[in-house]
């Protein structure tokens, strides 16, 4: 039988800046405490003054010299505090009310180490996505509906940016008593109004507290967004390790309002990170279709602005990968373009849009017992229509030679690669854009013949693309190969029918894929989009 992890979740003690609790004098909402504290530090004198403004009804003294306020005596940082936070438990229209976040595409939290992550937001116009509008969802037909540039920060679920500044304050204490602070950075329209914070110098294998503070340009501030996320182990540390994958979210086939079932499932699992796979959006095969950067950049405050999507995202550590649908369109390559957005400008606005390393291939350390690869498979591709052969690529020759080698050199008990496209399959026969197919065989021949010599035992793959769950064992090469199947049971179906001479699994449904691994092995399992486990296999430590 499997091995059952004992899991722990740590819970977030920060309250969302999208709930709104009940405040007494000695319960403030966190958030406000910070925004407050912000105003202090940051902002002019004149926005100190409407915020005193709080403070007529409850008599207290909080005059400052010079503010044209009547009351005599100055006012202190803490007495300004005190003040306010009597006024917020008895005013009907609070400081909270004032004072919102404005970071309606959340947070994530990725390319975590043991030492470092990247904490990535972007600051938006409201405090949440846009509630109404236009509803422009479903599959492109003859009348496929083309927002213009204008339109576009109208529509249902879009999340006009604003310029302004941010910064991140963190530490090891829930009520950031020990953060440390970034420096304030100025967001423009040039970024989309977005920033990547590295953060290093991180306690290994720790539970670290953040809160995303923003202000306007004149440095009014906002309530801050708050979350948290947990560091790798040490390379030599004996972690138990859990995480999830993901894959192929089309918002046309969402399965609630609220976002899709299965990011509270996985909430439930607790896993220590989830890893992306790529078509995270769908600029293609749903409207509207992205013919322009504008559209490009809706798909993606629409999906992760949902309210499900932004609680897990600024909970936990994840990492990111892009394929064709959230590039530019179905199998495509450098050079080519739809209407108005080119491959190359896809490229750029996939990282505008994710937490990201300077290069998009990586690999990450969990602890002694495994070790993660992240691929990238439209950077240095050839083009499908390209004979195949020694020369045809998806990897290029940098990132194949660097898999290989570092692959090689890595000491952890197990090895996964995660890559957005099948590396065994079997794919459709039809299909010519990844390794599983005839298009790209030769390379795929290349891969699996040196998985074989290298490490035939303690290494496997997991894919994306695939809108159904199988396991499959390639009949040559014995590289066992996880599918993690459509983010919703609307969205699975193509698969070519189950093969027995490769699957040992084959469920044509929506869900995820988790990996659970200690001393004793390596579990994969296969969960529905309620979290349900459909599948597992285990592989144990010889």
């Amino acid at each position: 039988m499997p091995v059952v992890l004992a899991r722990g979740r740590v819970e977030n003690t920060h309250t969302s800046a999208f709930t709104r609790p009940s405040r007494s004098l000695l319960g403030l909402h966190a958030n406000t405490k910070q925004a407050i504290s912000i105003a202090i530090q940051e902002t002019p004198a004149i926005h100190v003054q409407h915020l005193l403004i709080w403070s007529k009804s409850t008599g207290c003294r909080t005059g400052m010299k010079g503010n044209g306020m009547n009351n005599s005596a100055p006012l202190s940082r803490r007495g300004f505090l005190a003040t306010s936070a009597t006024l917020a438990a008895t005013s009907a229209v609070g400081a909270e009310d004032k004072l919102q976040s404005r970071q309606a595409s959340g947070v994530k939290v990725g390319e975590v180490t043991d030492s470092s992550a990247i904490i990535w937001t972007r600051l938006t116009a409201k405090a949440t996505r846009n509630a109404d509008g236009p509803k422009v969802v479903g599959r492109p037909g003859k009348e496929d509906q083309s927002p213009t540039a204008s339109e576009v920060p109208k529509l249902l679920g879009a999340c006009p940016g604003a310029a302004g500044r941010i910064r991140v304050r963190y530490g090891t204490k829930p009520d950031l008593s020990d953060a440390k602070s970034t420096d304030w950075i100025e967001v423009t329209e040039k970024t989309d109004f977005s920033h990547q914070f590295a953060l290093k110098e991180l306690p290994s294998d720790t539970v670290i507290h953040f809160a995303v503070e923003t202000t306007n340009p004149d440095k009014t501030p906002h309530a801050p967004l708050t979350g948290t996320f947990r560091t790798a182990p040490k390379p030599d540390a004996e972690a138990e390790v859990t995480f999830a994958v993901i894959t192929c979210q089309m918002f046309a086939d969402l399965d609630h309002a609220d976002g899709f079932h299965i990011y509270p499932a996985i909430g439930k699992l607790a896993p220590r990170f989830v890893a992306f796979t790529g078509d995270n959006v769908y600029y293609d095969s749903e409207q509207p279709v992205a013919r322009t950067p504008a559209l490009a950049r809706y798909h993606w405050q629409r999906m992760y602005s949902l309210p499900r999507h932004i609680e897990l995202l600024r909970q936990l550590a994840s990492y990111w990968e892009k394929d064709d649908h959230d590039t530019l369109k179905n199998d495509s390559w450098a050079g080519q373009k739809q209407g108005e957005l080119t491959f190359e400008e896809g490229l750029r606005i996939f990282r505008q849009q994710v937490p990201m390393s300077e290069t998009i291939y990586r690999t990450f350390r969990w602890g002694k017992f495994v070790q993660v690869w992240l691929t990238d498979g439209r950077d240095f591709r050839s083009p499908n229509s390209m004979k195949d052969g020694p020369e045809k690529t998806i990897w290029g020759k940098e990132q194949k030679a660097w898999m290989f080698r570092t692959l090689k050199e890595s000491d952890a008990l197990w090895k996964v690669i995660i890559s957005p496209t099948p590396i065994v399959g079997p794919d459709r026969p039809n299909k010519r854009d990844n390794h599983a197919n005839e298009g790209f065989k030769h390379e795929g021949d290349e891969i699996r013949a040196f998985l074989k010599k290298n490490l035939p035992h303690n290494c496997f793959t997991i894919c994306g693309d695939r809108h159904w769950q199988y396991h499959s064992v390639h009949p040559e090469t014995g590289l066992n190969e996880f599918s993690i199947g459509a983010a919703s049971d609307q969205h699975a179906g193509g698969s070519p029918g189950e093969k027995k001479d490769y699957h040992r699994f084959h469920r044509v449904k929506g869900g995820f894929l988790s990996v659970s691994v200690n001393a004793k092995g390596i579990t994969f399992r296969h969960h529905d989009v309620n979290g349900k486990v459909v599948y597992e296999r285990e592989f144990k430590t010889k």
